[in-house]
């Protein structure tokens, strides 16, 4: 990234950004993670990619439980995966500004991340990584469509880690401008009226099962297609 570019997005963080893990790109320091992180960079230099999933390992659980579902959907989109488990805001914005998204134009891009942030940081920390993360998309990608989804809820019933993501969520949301930006919240597709979350839909209260992974893509079909310009997939049988 360019000196100029860099500085564009450290003037649209928020001013405490120095004090935000959250908004402060860091790689995770373990051999597994740079071999995926590698991984995925490789992939986008063969290029033709024509849309991403960024995010942990709520997206990177599409190539397990959701991988029927990847096929239907996105497969003939060219779509890149970029989800790393157990990522955070901060490492994402690492990886985006090292190579995850060199020398592709996809025509959108759709992230869901900030899970893992909630026991580390508060909604406006998180909220602001999440923006941290959109800005570098639009510097780097300037051409791309980008659609925010709410952040996943964790944790079978309401807890303050779900009220702190539910917080960011909010804060996220604002991002959207209707024209590069778009923001959609499907989390109560997961929940009961109670708030507690449908097992058959996310196994573990925090991943989606094969069955949830298509609620999910059969959700934001319709957004999908019209922010790639395409036909909508018709649903899985």
């Amino acid at each position: 990234m360019t000196a100029t570019a860099a500085a564009i997005v450290l003037a649209l963080i928020a001013p405490s950004a120095a004090a935000n893990s959250a908004v402060t790109p860091a790689p995770r320091l373990s051999l597994g993670w740079f071999v995926h992180y590698e991984s995925i960079n490789h992939r986008a230099r063969h290029g033709g990619i024509g849309l991403i999933y960024v995010g942990d390992s709520i997206v990177e659980h599409f190539d397990n439980q959701g991988t029927d579902v990847w096929a239907h959907y996105y497969a003939g989109r060219n779509a890149l995966n970029l989800g790393i488990s157990g990522d955070r805001t901060e490492n994402v914005l690492w990886r985006l500004i090292h190579g995850n998204i060199d020398g592709i134009a996809p025509k959108l891009a759709i992230v869901m991340i900030g899970q893992n942030n909630g026991g580390h940081n508060t909604a406006k920390e998180i909220g602001n990584g999440v923006a941290a993360i959109v800005q570098q998309l639009r510097v780097k990608l300037p051409e791309t469509k980008i659609l925010v989804l709410g952040i996943f809820p964790r944790r079978e019933k309401n807890s303050p880690e779900r009220a702190v993501l539910s917080a960011a969520n909010e804060i996220a949301s604002t991002l959207a401008d209707g024209k590069t930006v778009y923001y959609m919240n499907i989390n109560h597709l997961f929940e009961r009226p109670d708030g507690s979350i449908i097992q058959s839909l996310m196994y573990d209260f925090e991943h989606p099962t094969p069955l949830g992974h298509r609620v999910w893509a059969e959700a934001i079909e319709p957004t999908v297609s019209e922010l790639m310009g395409d036909r909508p997939v018709a649903p899985m049988r």
